[in-house]
């Protein structure tokens, strides 16, 4: 692999992709024949942009979700700003009898390794250890 500045000259596009998910570009243009080919190789990214017709201004002004992308390698753990952004979401759990007994012991464990003894006295409370 060299540098040419920005560019990155790699021997082939499985080493492309291995890289693209390693930097988590904003913006990734797949100017390759056959681009849907490759794209679920892309792990880490803001935007894809596929094919020679593609270009990324025209998700920027014209057919992108939004604007706002992860930047700075961000993409490894963020997605692009969406409409979930603004959803409330609650978890609800429900645990039967018999399913708190069967974890109660790594719960306990996991509890008490994070020094939270009231979560590990919570369960052991509930299950009678």
């Amino acid at each position: 692999m060299k540098a040419y500045g920005a560019v990155m000259v790699v021997p082939d596009l499985d080493t492309a992709i291995d890289l693209a998910n390693q930097v988590a570009p904003e913006h990734l243009e797949m100017h390759v024949e056959e681009p849907f080919q490759y794209l679920g190789g892309i792990e880490n990214a803001g935007a894809v942009f596929l094919g020679p017709h593609t270009p990324e201004p025209v998700g920027d002004y014209v057919a992108g979700p939004n604007h706002v992308l992860p930047t700075a390698g961000t993409a490894r753990f963020a997605s692009a700003l969406s409409v979930n952004h603004f959803l409330k979401k609650t978890s609800v759990l429900y645990y039967a009898e018999t399913a708190l007994q069967r974890d109660t012991p790594d719960i306990i464990r996991l509890a008490e390794i994070e020094g939270l003894s009231a979560h590990a006295r919570a369960v052991k409370i509930r299950n009678k250890t």
